[in-house]
């Protein structure tokens, strides 16, 4: 699988598509344009550099491996092997060849899942978002998810949990600025505000996992009034940036995860100014 290193992962990626004791039979060539983009698809990110290097092996070799498809109405449907498939397309390739596969939506995510995960590309939010899909379209419990992909149940659940976290923590993790490591332990804090400020300290004084969970130790051992103070500093910081951004006076309400912004106009003139300037934002 795009040179996939096996992990046994849950039963395994052959375990779900069975395998019969002459594949070539059921292996033929497609056309580029009748493999349509796979819907269950988790990656969202994909390496330039590595399909470029995938491109110039499929030039001189060609597509080794078969990519797994499924037909669909008048078309054929990808499953697995999304970055063969757009290497292909790199290498100039019209034609690419295909084993068909007779499965469901859940058989077709699931092996989607697994494949990912056998060659550990997927990023934990991609992984999260993945499993939450499984759980959210096929009444997957936690547990199934669990015991497909080979993971134990708390894993499972401590990956979904990251979907939990502030959007702006979750974009650190994108950009690489925030490993799942540095998220999975701001999850010890139950305020969005803590987690938030937290996940800034770590990327302004390159904190490492042990260093941050020692921060978390420290900040839940300390009395509540600390912590609310703690807090406070950084609503008032907050307040402070949106008032030099809008140039007007700006209150930040914040109750757990929750909250309220109140930006303060004086006429209909001031309104239009602070419109304006959101639009833009």
């Amino acid at each position: 699988m795009d040179g996939a290193k096996r992990t046994g992962l849950g039963r395994g990626f052959g375990a779900l598509i069975p395998q019969a004791p002459s594949p070539k039979p059921l292996e033929r060539s497609l056309p580029l344009d009748e493999v349509a983009p796979n819907p269950w698809q988790p990656r969202v990110d994909f390496d330039e550099e590595k399909l470029r290097e995938m491109a110039e092996s499929i030039r001189e070799h060609g597509v080794v491996e078969p990519l797994v498809v499924r037909q669909r109405g008048g078309r054929f449907e990808l499953v697995a092997g999304e970055r063969r498939l757009r290497a292909a397309r790199l290498a100039g390739l019209h034609v690419v060849p295909v084993v068909v596969r007779d499965m469901s939506d859940r058989e077709a995510l699931e092996i989607t899942l697994i494949e990912n995960l056998q060659r550990e590309d997927l990023s934990a939010l991609e992984e999260a978002t993945a499993y939450v899909r499984l759980m959210e379209e096929f009444g997957a419990t936690q547990e199934d998810v669990a015991r497909r992909v080979g993971k134990s149940r708390p894993a499972v659940s401590n990956t979904v949990r990251l979907l939990q976290l502030p959007e702006t923590v979750r974009d650190e993790m994108r950009n690489g600025r925030l490993s799942a490591g540095h998220a999975r332990a701001l999850l010890a804090l139950e305020s969005a505000t803590e987690q938030t400020a937290l996940a800034r300290d770590v990327i302004r004084l390159g904190l490492s996992v042990r260093q941050l969970e020692a921060r978390i130790r420290w900040r839940k051992q300390q009395p509540t009034a600390a912590r609310r103070a703690g807090r406070d500093l950084h609503v008032a910081d907050v307040e402070k940036q949106l008032m030099r951004n809008l140039g007007t006076r700006v209150r930040l309400h914040a109750r757990g995860k929750r909250g309220r912004i109140v930006i303060e106009f004086y006429s209909p003139a001031e309104l239009e100014r602070l419109l304006e300037r959101l639009r833009r934002a």
